[in-house]
């Protein structure tokens, strides 16, 4: 079981914000230990008031946000949708899921605050199985052959994950909207028929080593899995 959160690609771009966070959980199912199947997904919101126009509440109030950061509404008309369509194209029925809304005024060492959700909490889980012989992972052999299945790295791959660790509103605009990634379930869907049909040979499966490709790109996950299995390796990053 996994679950993670993808709060500011969400806040930035909802709808591809929670597909890529479904699809990142959907990963790391899939590529653990000797490789294993991903079956079920959640998703989950937390934000700040809706501000439903028509139906505001006596407690909504319009305090302001950072201006790339989209509204409490637009993350939940749009997020749910994107966490779904990754997780029903991908193959995978999302089954649960919650959404709460938070704001308020507070007294703290500043003074008077408003404490929110502007940048959402967005979580992506679910569960999978695994066959026992394959939970560990195997030794890599000297001269084992590194193996990358999927699409092209973009620029999440280039250093836009970077801007998801940092507090929204510091970093630059443009690295804002490159740190969100691109969602391809029907790519992720091939990856993982690839996955399955080796675990599926049992003793025999091939995968000695298994690791996924998150937002550091392929200059960040080869060198750990490399060093996770104690080897060096030689990487020609152009192919």
């Amino acid at each position: 079981m996994k679950v993670e959160t993808h709060n500011h690609p969400t806040a930035i771009s909802p709808f591809p914000g929670a597909a890529t966070g479904s699809g990142g959980e959907i990963r790391d199912e899939g590529a653990t230990g000797r490789g294993s199947k991903p079956k079920a997904g959640l998703v989950g919101f937390t934000v700040s008031n809706l501000r439903i126009p028509g139906a505001e509440q006596p407690w909504e109030f319009e305090y302001g946000k950072p201006q790339r950061i989209v509204s409490a509404l637009d993350i939940m008309l749009e997020g749910p949708l994107g966490g779904a369509a990754f997780n029903n194209e991908f193959g995978r029925p999302a089954l649960l899921g919650y959404f709460r809304t938070f704001e308020q005024e507070v007294n703290s060492f500043n003074g008077v605050e408003v404490r929110g959700y502007h940048k959402p909490i967005m979580l992506a889980g679910g569960l999978g199985n695994i066959r026992r012989e394959h939970i560990e992972k195997g030794e890599i052999t000297v001269g084992a052959k590194l193996i990358v299945l999927g699409g092209p790295a973009m620029n999440i791959g280039l250093g836009g994950g970077a801007a998801s660790s940092m507090a929204s509103g510091q970093s630059n605009e443009d690295l804002d909207f490159a740190s969100v990634q691109r969602d391809n379930p029907e790519m992720e869907r091939r990856c993982q028929e690839v996955i399955d049909a080796c675990w599926q040979l049992g003793d025999n499966n091939p995968i000695q080593f298994i690791h996924d490709v998150g937002a550091g790109g392929l200059s960040n996950a080869l060198p750990e899995l490399v060093n996770d299995g104690g080897r060096g390796g030689n990487f020609e990053l152009r192919k």
